[in-house]
């Protein structure tokens, strides 16, 4: 991620996971920290970010 176009587009993925709560990318440190229920699965987060066209590292 590079720009607050991408910052955009991977919160919005985060956030349309059903039970997130909330979803904060950080361009400068290349993170995203996410609010969300018990039932949420990393998975589940890590693909929303990939149909969004984005990569998770790590």
């Amino acid at each position: 991620m590079s720009c607050n176009h991408c910052k955009m587009a991977v919160e919005k993925a985060l956030k349309a996971v059903e039970g997130v709560t909330g979803a904060v990318v950080d361009l400068a440190a290349k993170t995203a920290t996410v609010a969300h229920g018990p039932a949420v699965t990393r998975n589940q987060l890590v693909e929303a970010v990939e149909k969004a066209g984005y990569q998770v590292v790590g």
